[in-house]
């Protein structure tokens, strides 16, 4: 007597986790940046000030965390045109750090609507460690525009490249 129930609990069930999507992906504005990107869930923003090099700047961010990864814009001002190549580099560098990378990371161009063509944008796969001491990947993507510079970041256990590819294509400036 309960199996037919019990069948059609369990096959409700899965018929509403199919209409649950691991990634809920919308499109969301950064207006002060001129920022477009597309996030997999409903986006916190912060801002803090944060030494960058041999100054203070306001780092603002907006990210999500979706399907066990965690996607994150963050940018700042560089100052000046002609600190915008050491200021990426300077972030790309902190940022491996950070993490922890093993290994030499991979590199490739990338392509962000909008960005300026140089420094042109890179994008870069690495594999590292949480500070709690869990691997890590990652798929990083630095752009600027002006003096504006852009980091795009996608953190999981293990890479997910449809996610990331969708992501990484989702962002544009305006």
């Amino acid at each position: 007597m309960h199996r037919p129930f019990t069948a059609a609990v369990l096959g409700a069930s899965l018929l509403l986790a199919a209409c649950h999507p691991t990634f809920n992906w919308r499109e969301v504005r950064a207006d002060p940046a001129g920022l477009t990107v597309l996030l997999p869930c409903k986006p916190d923003e912060g801002a803090r000030r944060v030494p960058f090099g041999d100054r203070e700047v306001e780092l603002r961010m907006l990210g999500c965390d979706a399907g066990g990864a965690t996607f994150a814009v963050a940018y700042t001002d560089a100052g000046d045109a002609g600190q915008v190549v050491g200021a990426l580099a300077l972030w790309k560098a902190a940022t491996l750090a950070n993490m922890r990378a093993a290994g030499a990371p991979s590199e490739a161009a990338a392509e962000i609507k909008g960005a300026d063509g140089w420094p042109a944008p890179v994008r870069v796969s690495a594999a590292g460690r949480r500070a709690d001491g869990s691997a890590v990947t990652a798929q990083i993507v630095w752009f600027a525009r002006g003096t504006r510079i852009f980091q795009a970041v996608m953190y999981a256990d293990k890479p997910e490249p449809e996610a990331a590819e969708t992501f990484f294509s989702g962002i544009s400036l305006s």
